[in-house]
């Protein structure tokens, strides 16, 4: 039974520690994982794993510290969903980098977000140009979001352009 306890203690343990460093080396890195990011969540989890079940390589050593990450990440959904102050703790908040076609560059700075990666966000969402972006926010999950009368524009106008052809032809 204390090999047990043992396992659920050292789980327990490693999972608040990691989530912790997740927390601390900020949100951009969950939503924009690269092939050396997953290479790292793999050697993370590799050289983690003695740590949570020690000497004990058994099936029931395995299963007890995975029922105890399932139980704790449970825990922490349940923590997330019924107190703001866990949730803006565990998860941040938004913070805007873009407000009508003017980068603030402090939060920039702070997130640690380089002009390149907010340019290929803007991209990524159909706008040409900060200037002519209206908002841009980086998510609690990593994600940039970006609103832009310019790319409604564009869309509404493509979308007439095509039905014009259509009838046309």
């Amino acid at each position: 039974m204390t090999d047990i306890l043992s396992i659920v203690m050292r789980s327990a343990i490693v999972y608040l520690a990691i989530v912790a460093f997740i927390r601390i080396f900020g949100k951009k890195e969950l939503s924009q994982l690269s092939v050396i990011d997953l290479v790292f969540i793999l050697l993370i989890s590799n050289s983690v794993q003695n740590a949570m079940v020690g000497n004990s390589t058994s099936l029931q050593g395995g299963l007890v510290a995975a029922a105890t990450l399932f139980a704790l990440n449970a825990a922490l959904r349940l923590l997330i969903y019924r107190f703001k102050p866990v949730e803006n703790f565990l998860e941040g908040q938004s913070v805007m980098l873009v407000y009508e076609g003017q980068i603030i560059m402090e939060n920039m700075k702070k997130q640690k977000i380089t002009l390149e990666e907010l340019n290929a966000s803007i991209r990524e969402h159909g706008v040409e140009n900060i200037s002519d972006v209206n908002l841009a926010v980086l998510e609690a999950d990593g994600n940039i979001s970006v609103l832009s009368d310019n790319f409604s524009k564009k869309t509404t106008r493509k979308r007439k352009h095509h039905k014009a052809l259509s009838a046309n032809q």
